[in-house]
């Protein structure tokens, strides 16, 4: 197997995890477990998978982040394309095997995990706080990940995972704090839940590329690009 063909296995299975433990502690909100403990589960999966597969696919586990690198030049068309396909594989299956193994009232009370827009919050404002959390996520990306210039690029993979938890706890009541196009598109297949969706393309994809390109040519403007 080629480095494209074991990075997407990576990928598959680290955005599996993701939505796993994600979405299925959203379900059990419905058995008590709150909103910190939903913060706490994707931070500490998203946390120890980019750990475990940095060094293999770059730890990526989100289109939006793969997009925002592909623009910022880090990432080539192909290696990109075969990485988001493995993450929305990985979402899926997910969803599915949740949808399988849990009670079917719980699986039906939370439509399978799926980000959810609060009904006083309007989609175009949960579109910008999508962005502006997929900002700061790219940003802690490109901060510890990406520019090796930097003392903490071992501890990525934990200032990834906070991210995402302190993000979650302050915004999850309002868009689901879903930072991830993947992390809506498995539970919206699962429990066939398309309401908004745009809010979770358009938001994440957009707050990534932002922060990419904003990190890139301020920070990292004469690294070369990546070969496509």
């Amino acid at each position: 197997m080629d480095g494209n063909g074991k990075a997407a296995v990576a990928e598959f299975v680290s955005t599996f995890t993701l939505i796993f433990i994600g979405a299925g502690a959203v379900i059990a909100t419905t058995l008590g477990l709150d909103l910190t403990g939903v913060a706490l589960a994707h931070g500490l999966a998203l946390a120890i998978m980019v750990s475990i597969t940095a060094h293999i696919s770059g730890g990526l586990v989100n289109p939006a982040v793969t997009i925002g690198l592909w623009v910022a030049g880090k990432i080539g068309s192909t290696r990109a394309i075969i990485l988001m396909g493995a993450q929305m594989l990985g979402a899926v299956a997910a969803a599915l095997l949740l949808k399988y193994l849990v009670p079917a009232e719980l699986f039906d009370a939370t439509k399978g995990g799926v980000p959810a827009l609060d009904p006083g919050v309007a989609i175009g404002k949960g579109i910008v706080i999508e962005a502006v959390l997929t900002f700061l996520l790219m940003y802690a990306v490109f901060g510890t990940a990406v520019d090796d210039r930097g003392p903490f690029s071992k501890t990525a993979g934990l200032t990834i995972g906070l991210v995402i938890a302190f993000e979650i706890m302050a915004f999850a009541p309002y868009t689901g704090a879903a930072m991830n196009p993947a992390r809506w598109f498995g539970p919206a297949l699962a429990a066939g839940a398309w309401d908004n969706w745009y809010v979770w393309i358009v938001g994440p994809i957009a707050g990534g590329i932002i922060g990419a390109v904003l990190y890139q040519s301020i920070f990292l403007k004469d690294t070369a690009p990546a070969t496509p």
